[in-house]
């Protein structure tokens, strides 16, 4: 007696269930069968105890300061510091300054006491990381 054929099972099992779920997607690319996929809208979330803001404002506009950003250059590099930027390189693209002024601001911040060098050895040679003192923190945050 012959046994029966079953390889039937693994086209339905490798062809027919992924491709059930690829063909409504490229319908609904296509604009084909925008009945297979309808897209859910969000609804927004207002709640009932805040209040719109004004549509107009008044005339004059003041452009207002924000005190949580650095107001000077060596306030620009201690935040990198303190954010967790060790190396040249990485203050340098934070605080997009060039490398000049960036030598010259780390060099005073050095001589001040806010900012300490600490040569490390690393796989591909020697390596320079700045790390803020506990002066330099609470210079910044203060």
């Amino acid at each position: 007696m012959a046994e029966p054929n079953f390889s039937w099972i693994y086209i339905i099992i490798f062809l027919a269930i992924p491709l059930a779920r690829i063909i409504p997607r490229i319908l609904a690319k296509k604009g084909i069968g925008k009945s297979f996929i309808q897209p859910q809208q969000p609804k927004p979330f207002e709640p009932s105890f805040v209040k719109p803001a004004p549509e107009h404002q008044s005339e004059s506009f003041e452009p207002r300061t924000d005190p949580s950003k650095p107001q000077s250059k060596n306030d620009l590099v201690l935040g990198a510091l303190n954010r967790g930027s060790k190396s040249f390189e990485s203050i340098q693209k934070n605080t997009g300054l060039d490398s000049q002024d960036l030598d010259a601001i780390l060099e005073d911040l050095e001589k001040n006491g806010l900012l300490k060098v600490v040569q490390k050895q690393g796989m591909f040679g020697p390596k320079t990381e700045l790390h803020p003192t506990d002066k330099g923190f609470k210079e910044y945050y203060s």
